[in-house]
């Protein structure tokens, strides 16, 4: 990866991650822990991996995503907008009540988004079904699926997960973020999910372990996974819930809250001064 588009990458995931700050803070609600620590996926997906056109949201020969952890819609939603699905400035309406951009992703009303989710562990089960579909109509497009390491506590998931190797759905590329923190506090103290990499790998899959804030690292574990055939793939992202506003790192209690007005002010600041010194 050349320097040059390592800094736009880095460039455009600090702009993703104000736009989970405006979204959030808009609404007064919503989920700005594990968006945040999934705007460097967010980004290389969108903008650099995936074969989609803005333009043509729903043209048929597009790669697929899909938001396993549903609740993570503002980075979703600032990544969309981004990208050119809709306007940036539409961002701050998220969960108002007559917005298009609603807590979860929609696929209804939201330009770009595949598949409505929401209910933790059925994502990837339709991700499953949307790699399917593209094997059985000889389609060459793609299918990715981002999940929450506290989302893979459900069952459901590991029965996804059998499905895709034993149908040996090598068009299919699962993300699990892996920043350590749910809802209730540490995963490994709420419902121990480790070893994550050896349980994938049980089930089949062709699995990498990565930081997922580094985009090299990223780029590399996709092209390792598209040239991987007769089974799905799995990259495992280890992350910071929180990434890149200092007081919600690592912070539990940033999973689903939205910042009040001095802690809006505090966050554009650091956001804007990360932009500013990624510019430069």
């Amino acid at each position: 990866m050349q320097n040059s588009e390592k800094k736009q990458l880095q460039i455009t995931a600090c702009k993703v991650r104000m736009g989970v700050i405006e979204s959030t803070y808009g609404a007064k609600a919503g989920h700005p822990g594990g968006s945040l620590s999934a705007a460097e996926v967010f980004t290389y997906l969108y903008f650099k991996e995936m074969n989609i056109d803005p333009k043509n949201p729903k043209w048929e020969d597009r790669d697929r995503f899909v938001l396993s952890k549903g609740h993570t819609t503002p980075g979703l939603y600032a990544t969309l907008a981004n990208r050119g699905f809709f306007p940036v400035e539409d961002l701050p309406t998220f969960r108002h009540i007559d917005s298009y951009l609603q807590g979860h992703p929609n696929m209804n009303t939201v330009p770009g988004v595949d598949m409505s989710t929401g209910s933790l562990g059925q994502g990837i089960s339709t991700a499953v079904g949307m790699a399917m579909a593209a094997k059985h109509t000889g389609k060459e497009n793609r299918v990715y699926t981002l999940l929450g390491d506290g989302e893979i506590q459900e069952g459901q998931v590991w029965e996804a997960c059998m499905a895709a190797a034993h149908y040996k759905l090598d068009n299919l590329c699962i993300v699990v973020d892996n920043n350590g923190l749910q809802i209730d506090g540490a995963v490994d103290t709420v419902m121990s999910p480790y070893p994550i990499v050896n349980k994938l790998e049980a089930f089949g899959f062709q699995v990498q372990q990565i930081d997922g804030h580094d985009f090299e690292a990223i780029e590399a574990a996709f092209a390792k996974a598209r040239e991987t055939k007769g089974v799905p793939s799995a990259i495992v992202v280890k992350t910071t819930k929180g990434k890149g506003v200092s007081y919600m790192e690592n912070q539990a209690g940033w999973h689903g809250k939205a910042p009040n007005d001095a802690e809006y002010a505090q966050a554009m600041e650091e956001l804007k001064a990360q932009l500013a010194e990624l510019e430069a």
